[in-house]
């Protein structure tokens, strides 16, 4: 009887635990009901002795309640940070403009290089040197455009310092805007372009731009002055060119003749006059001639 009382006991014991999952899925699976915010966490503390709550601080039991969606508060500046404006002064140059114009100054530098200043006279004469002498590729090209740049540097050093003490000092100084800055800046180019441009190409330039014919060279607009000066300066260029020419085509001559005398036709005359003309060139000093010349035409 007690072995057959155990085992009856174990089955039940084994039922039991197999129906509890089942009880517990079934329990959950129950809809529980509407309980307030709060509720559940004010029986929690009902349930607590009241010699442990008296322990508790204050502040914490109000920590504890659940509280409402607080509102949203306004952006603070960090500590340490600069909550101040920064604003160009009037008159002051500011650093954005300055930069925008040195920008433009060294895109447009070329241009003016090789239009306003004395750059385009001298190397035409330096090439039509060379090319007098024969030697096609002697002194090279980078030779030079590095010459006419120095001389030109030369030539245009007193411009150069009229309008930086009259534009572009002032205007970093603050005490001229870019306005008058500009206009008091190219004044001195205005008048050393004026001064080397003839009145036949002005008024060749002025009658192609359909506007009235200037009482004075300072009415003169820019956009007119620049190409005459242009076509002044080529002009002179070709002048001295010929004048360079010259002696050379004389030794040319003189070469031909002879070889043709004695009967040498097959023997091209330029290779025999190039040592008769780099002689002459070098006695005669032709390089300082040239560049005296040049110099003094802007004098």
């Amino acid at each position: 009887m007690r072995r057959r009382t155990r085992r009856w006991a174990a089955l039940a014991l084994l039922a039991g635990i197999a129906l509890l999952p089942a009880t517990a899925s079934a329990a959950d699976a129950a809809p529980r009901p509407a309980v307030a915010p709060g509720t559940e966490l004010s029986s929690a503390l009902s349930s607590v002795p009241s010699s442990v709550l008296s322990s508790v601080p204050a502040g914490a039991s109000a920590a504890a309640e659940p509280s409402g969606p607080s509102a949203p508060k306004g952006p603070t500046a960090k500590a340490g940070s600069d909550s101040t404006v920064s604003l160009s002064v009037p008159g002051q140059p500011s650093q954005v403009v300055q930069i925008i114009l040195l920008v433009t100054v060294l895109g447009v530098a070329p241009a003016v290089l090789l239009m306003c200043t004395a750059f385009t006279k001298i190397v035409v004469v330096l090439s039509l040197v060379r090319s007098a002498i024969g030697t096609q590729s002697v002194p090279p090209n980078q030779v030079l455009v590095g010459l006419a740049l120095f001389l030109s540097l030369f030539v245009m050093g007193p411009t150069f310092d009229a309008m930086q003490s009259q534009g572009v000092g002032p205007y970093t100084k603050g005490t001229k805007t870019i306005e008058q800055a500009y206009t008091d800046g190219v004044k001195p180019l205005r008048a050393f372009m004026l001064a080397h441009t003839r009145s036949e190409e002005i008024a060749l330039m002025t009658k192609a731009s359909g506007d009235a014919a200037p009482q004075t060279k300072d009415d003169v607009d820019l956009r007119t002055l620049v190409p005459a000066f242009v076509l002044s300066e080529l002009r002179a260029a070709f002048i001295i060119g010929f004048v360079v020419f010259v002696p050379f085509l004389v030794v040319d001559i003189v070469v031909s003749a002879v070889l043709m005398s004695l009967g040498m036709v097959m023997l091209p005359p330029s290779l025999i006059s190039l040592p008769f003309k780099l002689l002459l060139f070098v006695l005669v000093d032709g390089w300082s001639l040239v560049v005296t010349t040049l110099l003094g035409s802007y004098r």
